[in-house]
């Protein structure tokens, strides 16, 4: 038996000593075991013409490229390669060795380093609020708070969608990566104080989106450890898939010989900074899917040749297709916070509880600061540390005036501060919009982008009913027995929240004299950006771009509205849905094909409901 025990210990020595130097060895060893498919750009080899038929020379040609390894690139590209061969084309590296990715204590690191190989890119809006974007395999799941929540059956009825194969779809996404959090104990508080305002009833844990207050799912595990959509790549068939990272799309190629141009392949950059090419096979049912996200989606478009005329000549990009509302409707959910110090140690929290109220609002908190060992060690600003908004300025933004104002700002900010929470207020559905428009024709730098927040009266109304709600939880009892502080004034509870926010945003010296004008000058994001090619306008009710064949858009740009609390639930989900909507298709166009008739009244049903 001691023999046995023995020869137990040492495999699993032997096996943590193996795992521990093959992290260390490099990062070419993600694809071993799980990922086999998964390479670095440079192994690439790809031809070197490009013909007018639209087939590059060589062999390297596939049913599907997918442009982004994202939220919804990572699904698509799953179940698309169960039947065919497929390209996955991710700019950013691997998550799966990144501690400040898979970790929940490490949340705000990844998204304070504005470093080149970061897994996120942060950007400033116009509107001087500070920002984020993904660039990693997994995309905004490696990034985000974590909760998982489906959208409204409202919004599954306007888009379309076909609701048993989106409930499917939800599924497939939550048996792989979704977890029932444990409820931390500052949650239960937000709880109890969302119901005694009013924001009733109280639905338990639940993935669906109705009014009231719940607990919501998270992409956390039991372990504190990150689950992301790179995981859904397991599912693949490493037979028909290829997944290349560090490999930078710098545009889409056009077949510009027929009637209309054709989506013929992409150019992409690899690690090292060399030129490749991918095609597309011949068949008709090939097509190009970006999958970019509401930021790299339009602006790879505009690159493309695909957008306003003006702005593409003034770039020297040669027009494929004018198209006047690719970059337009942009629209972030805004959001303000109410910071609430505590006396006591509180544990770190992200978003578990949600409280959808009727008025266009929802409240979300977070709580505790997950500072590591191995975290930047300086201060970040107290929403670095709660909700991840970015608190250093890449050197294009170093004004000295801006670095004053931050500067000032942190030092006027209490180190027990850090041990405090939030209350997140956002609004649902802004009616105010903006426009993404190019900077230049460098793929890796951002677009400007204008989200206009609060410029319609509607949105700055419901941002100063949500700020009552949100003071009026902070000085109940549920909050005061569980903070130890006494009930504070509504100003003094403003003040406290205004010397923690971090934005560009000019301030005044009585912001929190009016509501109004505290939503105004203390907006943030939460990163649920949306727009830029909407339904109608840029692409075909099934997603397809207008004006050129074999180009689909799959992903949030194509949304007029951020779905349900938090959108990743639904962005996956969409990923999944698209692939089975697009691989039934197929099948029924390739039976056509083969002379095969009687096609069954479900896959009529699915097919004028894409």
């Amino acid at each position: 038996m001691a023999s046995s025990v023995a020869t137990q210990l040492f495999l699993f020595f032997f096996l943590w000593l193996h795992t521990l130097s093959s992290s260390q060895a490099g990062r070419h060893n993600y694809s071993e075991f799980r990922y086999p498919f998964i390479r670095e750009a440079s192994s690439f080899s790809s031809s070197s013409s490009f013909s007018s038929s639209g087939r590059g020379a060589g062999d390297h040609a596939y049913d599907y490229i997918v442009v982004g390894g994202g939220t919804a690139g990572c699904p698509l590209a799953a179940t698309l390669s169960r039947k065919f061969n497929v390209l996955l084309l991710e700019r950013g590296g691997v998550p799966f060795a990144n501690a400040n990715v898979s970790f929940l204590k490490n949340f705000h690191i990844t998204l304070a380093d504005t470093s080149s190989n970061s897994a996120s890119q942060f950007f400033v809006s116009t509107d001087g609020v500070l920002n984020a974007r993904a660039r990693v395999l997994g995309g905004g799941t490696c990034i985000n708070a974590g909760f998982y929540t489906r959208a409204s059956t409202r919004f599954i009825r306007k888009s379309g969608w076909d609701a048993r194969l989106v409930n499917n779809s939800y599924t497939w996404v939550e048996r792989q990566i979704v977890h029932r959090p444990k409820v931390a104990p500052w949650q239960a508080v937000v709880r109890d104080s969302l119901l005694d305002i009013g924001v009733a009833p109280f639905n338990g844990f639940t993935y669906d989106h109705v009014y009231g207050t719940k607990f919501g799912g998270t992409i956390f595990d039991q372990f504190g450890r990150r689950r992301t959509a790179a995981e859904l790549l397991a599912t693949a068939d490493p037979l028909k898939l290829t997944v290349l990272v560090h490999a930078t799309v710098q545009k889409v190629l056009f077949d510009m010989s027929g009637k209309r141009p054709k989506a013929a392949g992409v150019l992409f950059k690899d690690e090292n900074g060399n030129l490749h090419q991918a095609f597309l096979s011949n068949s008709q049912r090939s097509e190009i899917i970006l999958s970019c996200g509401a930021i790299g989606t339009p602006q790879m478009l505009l690159l493309s040749g695909i957008g306003p005329r003006d702005e593409l000549e003034e770039k020297k990009i040669s027009a494929v297709v004018h198209n006047e509302f690719v970059g337009a409707g942009m629209a972030d959910n805004p959001m303000n916070a109410i910071f609430v110090p505590f006396k006591r140690p509180v544990e770190q929290s992200l978003i578990q509880t949600v409280g959808i109220t009727k008025m266009g609002v929802y409240i979300e908190a977070s709580s505790g600061f997950g500072q590591s060992n191995d975290s930047i060690q300086c201060h970040h600003g107290i929403m670095s540390a709660e909700i991840g908004q970015l608190s250093t300025l890449p050197p294009k933004q170093r004004t000295p005036e801006a670095i004053q104002a931050y500067i000032k700002r942190k030092k006027d900010i209490p180190h027990e501060a850090f041990k405090g929470g939030f209350i997140l207020e956002k609004i649902a559905n802004p009616i105010s919009t903006g426009q993404l428009r190019l900077i230049n024709t460098n793929v890796e730098d951002n677009p400007s982008v204008t989200f206009n927040y609060f410029k319609h009266p509607r949105d700055l109304q419901r941002c100063v009913d949500g700020i009552r709600m949100a003071t009026k939880m902070v000085q109940s009892e549920h909050f005061t027995n569980f903070t130890q502080c006494d009930k504070q004034t509504t100003d003094k509870i403003l003040n406290i929240s205004v010397s923690a926010n971090v934005n560009l945003v000019p301030k005044h010296t009585n912001d929190t004299k009016s509501l109004e004008q505290y939503c105004k000058e203390t907006v943030l994001t939460i990163w649920h950006y949306h727009g830029g090619c909407h339904v109608g306008k840029v692409v075909s009710r099934d997603q397809k771009v207008l004006g050129v064949d074999r180009l689909r858009i799959v992903d949030g740009s194509v949304f007029d509205e951020s779905p349900g609390t938090n959108p990743q639930a639904t962005v996956m989900m969409m990923g999944r849905t698209q692939e089975i909507h697009g691989t039934e298709n197929l099948e029924r166009q390739t039976r056509k094909t083969a002379g095969v008739s009687g096609l069954i009244n479900q896959e009529h049903e699915i097919e004028e409901q894409c």
